[in-house]
């Protein structure tokens, strides 16, 4: 931060002689010397006047010998701080949160083990649920987050980053509040004959490749269009505009306010966990293995 030939100087200023200086800073007398016309050469000013008797500051050197000590203090202090907002920074955990992934079942884990982290602090990092740009942000993980929380069967999702399960979400119908199965609180598979049902594209999830199988073999009346891989707002919108069934999640029924998710007579759900970086460092790998511990 300083350039270190001032502490030199100071010391040659205060001891007010080159030999005693030396004494002080346990280097020869001939290095206080070179140091001296180093900082003199560097600074193109001439400092001290050299006298039998010892040395005698200069005008120019008494400005700086004035400003030195300042200069150093600051410089320690700032190094001090920065080193402080560090060790904040690394005393934080950053989670990320969105509509359709919240941050709540993290919330609820680390309740239960932050008695393990007593110097830490949450900071919730927002993020938009973007069919398109979703993967760039689990790819962010153990740099823009250091968890999220997701609904996870994605192969694509697994291929970038490793997962804690920590529950599993049943899979539900979601129609709009106007629609014949609306007021229903429960239906069977038979109650979407004729409907259109909205699923992800086969490819990525096996659960959801496991019951498009089994509807398309066991009952072709159902109709099924495809989403993209990955659900955003636009996919819920599009439910509530054409009057389609929308295969959803029991923990997105508040996502959107003109539709009710309904529970369907069958098995199927999906995992929900943790999502943190292949490379995590020691303190995520530590809260890892105490929200595993937590779950038994």
């Amino acid at each position: 931060m300083y350039d270190s030939l001032l502490e030199t100087f100071i010391a040659v200023a205060d001891c007010g002689s080159l030999t005693k200086a030396s004494e002080r800073l346990y280097i020869s007398a001939t290095a206080v010397m070179k140091q001296i016309n180093a900082l003199e050469s560097r600074l193109d000013l001439k400092l001290i006047d050299r006298k039998h008797s010892g040395i005698r500051l200069t005008k120019a050197g008494n400005i700086i010998y004035r400003d030195a000590k300042f200069i150093i203090d600051y410089s320690n202090k700032s190094v001090a701080e920065a080193k402080k907002a560090e060790s904040d920074y690394n005393a934080t955990f950053c989670v990320g949160t969105s509509l359709l992934n919240p941050a709540k079942p993290f919330m609820d884990i680390w309740y239960r083990v932050n008695k393990d982290f007593p110097n830490y602090k949450l900071h919730l990092v927002p993020f938009e649920d973007n069919h398109k740009g979703i993967l760039s942000e689990i790819e962010k993980l153990g740099e823009k987050f250091d968890f999220l929380i997701g609904v996870c069967d994605s192969k694509a999702w697994l291929s970038r980053c490793s997962f804690l399960p920590l529950g599993r979400y049943k899979k539900m119908a979601a129609v709009s509040r106007d629609h014949r199965l609306a007021n229903k609180k429960i239906i069977d598979v038979e109650d979407l004959y004729g409907e259109t049902l909205m699923m992800v594209k086969r490819g990525d999830s096996g659960v959801n490749d496991f019951l498009r199988n089994d509807l398309e073999s066991r009952h072709p009346q159902i109709r099924i269009e495809d989403t993209p891989q990955f659900y955003d707002l636009s996919v819920f919108n599009r439910c509530a505009e054409t009057g389609n069934v929308l295969l959803s999640l029991e923990c997105w029924s508040e996502v959107h306010p003109s539709l009710v998710s309904i529970p369907v007579n069958w098995e199927y759900s999906i995992p929900y966990g943790i999502l943190y970086s292949p490379k995590a460092p020691m303190d995520v790998l530590e809260f890892i293995e105490k929200a595993k511990d937590s779950l038994k």
